[in-house]
């Protein structure tokens, strides 16, 4: 009998970008149903440890999931509880907030027209055309979709924590079955790094919110800016979004302090600890705390946060990293999809130790001849 001849190469990579192709139209298409289950799955390994501990101690099953999600109910109601506080108190100077703006854009008026000549009724005109289009995309059916889709999801994700924990052994006997019997070993081996992935991602990432949101308060603190514990933990959660969320948060919270305290040398304070916040936790949290397991590199980072972010809002961009990290741990056990686990890894050709891209020293001489570029 003959034996089958290997498939070319260009077979294979095309069948690889048809099923990223399939994967990313059913993610944008099935986005409502997906979401939240994916963020669910997340949550579902970090509570793990802490369901399997007090089964352990002898509850039962149910009541120790149950036990779990309580823990996380409260953690995230108690956070909710303290910014809802600093939130009604920043509504109490919400009319000193707009005199402060006002004024800046009376300024700002004034400005324009006096270097670039445009009358202050165009330049009304111009505002009054943006609002009315701004108010039509509030007032489109769409906008009640966006608002009353993360409202679904928070309903929807504490189900699927306690139905994923409860039939968890299940769901990894199914994923294990799904492949010969002489893949199982290598089945297993990829669900652990995945769980110890996802694990060592989600505490690292918690442990880093905290220590920026703690680190961004202080810092508002010592310059005196108004509501710095509110701006600092906003900032510390936006930070959660890869690259974008710090950008966002650096120029939401200027605006703010700018319109409380238009101080030109508070609001460069403002920015000066936010960077300095921000190359603390890209040098030693990320590196120490997140980024341990979790290799990959910043190009593929950025991209991956803007596709997530096109594909599903922000949870998508929340959840592209997690993803990215689980595709690597699967492509770096699967002999055909390797070069894209190379491709998603962080450790180039020389860290490696490779020589791929090294000639040997006497066919780089035979080069350096044969270029003409050799001495006699």
């Amino acid at each position: 009998m003959l034996s089958e001849a290997p498939r070319p190469h260009y077979h294979q990579f095309s069948h690889s970008l048809l099923s990223l192709a399939i994967l990313t139209a059913a993610i944008y298409l099935g986005q409502d149903i997906l979401v939240p289950l994916a963020m669910a799955g997340l949550l579902a390994v970090l509570l793990r440890p802490v369901e399997a501990r007090l089964t352990k101690w002898g509850m039962h099953k149910v009541i120790a999931i149950s036990l779990a999600l309580l823990l996380a109910v409260v953690l995230l109601s108690g956070l909710t509880i303290m910014l809802s506080m600093q939130i009604a108190d920043f509504t109490d100077d919400i009319p000193k907030l707009r005199d402060n703006i006002n004024e800046v854009y009376h300024d700002v008026q004034r400005w324009i027209r006096q270097e670039y000549n445009v009358s202050y009724r165009q330049q009304n005109t111009y505002i009054q055309k943006a609002q009315a289009q701004t108010l039509n995309s509030l007032q489109s059916p769409d906008t009640l979709g966006i608002i009353a889709g993360p409202l679904g999801t928070l309903t929807l994700v504490p189900i699927y924590v306690f139905l994923l924990l409860y039939y968890r052994t299940m769901l990894l006997h199914f994923v294990v079955v799904s492949f010969s019997v002489k893949y199982t070993a290598q089945v297993r081996e990829v669900l652990s790094e995945i769980k110890g992935v996802i694990q060592s991602y989600m505490v690292g990432l918690l442990i880093e919110t905290l220590v920026v949101a703690v680190l961004n308060s202080v810092g508002l603190l010592l310059l005196g800016v108004q509501y710095a514990v509110l701006l600092g933990i906003m900032a510390a959660i936006l930070n959660l979004i890869p690259y974008i969320g710090g950008l966002v948060a650096t120029v939401l919270t200027v605006l703010i302090t700018f319109g409380n305290q238009p101080d030109l040398g508070v609001i460069l304070g403002v920015v000066g600890v936010f960077l300095l916040v921000q190359f603390i936790d890209n040098n030693v949290l990320v590196p120490l705390i997140v980024a341990s397991k979790v290799r990959v590199n910043a190009l593929v980072s950025i991209i991956g946060v803007l596709i997530g972010g096109a594909l599903a809002g922000v949870s998508g961009m929340f959840l592209s990293i997690p993803a990215i990290a689980i595709l690597k741990v699967i492509f770096d056990r699967v002999d055909s999809l390797r070069a894209w686990g190379v491709l998603l890894g962080d450790q180039t050709p020389e860290e490696a130790g490779s020589n791929l891209f090294r000639l040997p020293k006497r066919q780089r001489r035979v080069a350096i001849v044969e270029n003409g570029d050799a001495q006699p």
